[in-house]
């Protein structure tokens, strides 16, 4: 994949018929903590009341089309050297490496926009192992397991937990 036909920026409204196609995959939607999305109201309204409100939700896009997303929640209080970072891409994209240099990019926009942040976090469930490679390319370090740790789409998961820290770099 030309990693320049590749980019992130803030959600649009205007993302809402792209948004649809991957937030509409069962496929996509399995490993999230909402439901698939599956009309055009439902993704605009995710859009307008969700993504765009978010301290820092990006597109990923393909050719300035929206295939996926990123975000990375700050934790509040004395927590708040940490961040949670999430993604999902639609599955017709996956094994590409559209998520790895969307990831590469966004990393350093975060910790510039976040300069309190030392650490991004990341849970992953056991069974994604696609997502596991993702963060292992980027230069995440998995720490551990974690059993029967997160909640999702009515059961309790095994859980990886993985980490980047302001001092780590980028993995070529």
């Amino acid at each position: 994949m030309d990693s320049s036909r590749i980019s992130i920026r803030p959600f649009q409204l205007s993302d809402a018929d792209d948004f649809l196609t991957w937030e509409s995959d069962d496929k996509v939607t399995c490993y999230l903590r909402w439901n698939t999305i599956t009309s055009k109201e439902e993704a605009l309204m995710h859009i307008q009341q969700v993504a765009i409100p978010h301290p820092w939700r990006r597109s990923i896009c393909l050719d300035d089309r929206s295939v996926g997303y990123i975000s990375v929640r700050p934790e509040s209080r004395d927590d708040r050297h940490r961040a949670h970072v999430g993604y999902a891409i639609g599955s017709d994209h996956w094994g590409l490496g559209i998520v790895t240099a969307a990831m590469k990019m966004a990393i350093p926009s975060v910790f510039e926009k976040f300069p309190f942040i030392v650490r991004l976090e990341a849970l992953v469930e056991e069974e994604n192992v696609g997502s596991q490679r993702v963060l292992e390319k980027v230069g995440f370090v998995k720490e551990g397991f974690l059993r029967k740790y997160g909640f999702n789409k009515g059961e309790i998961r095994n859980m990886l937990i993985y980490s980047f820290l302001r001092t780590d770099k980028i993995a070529s």
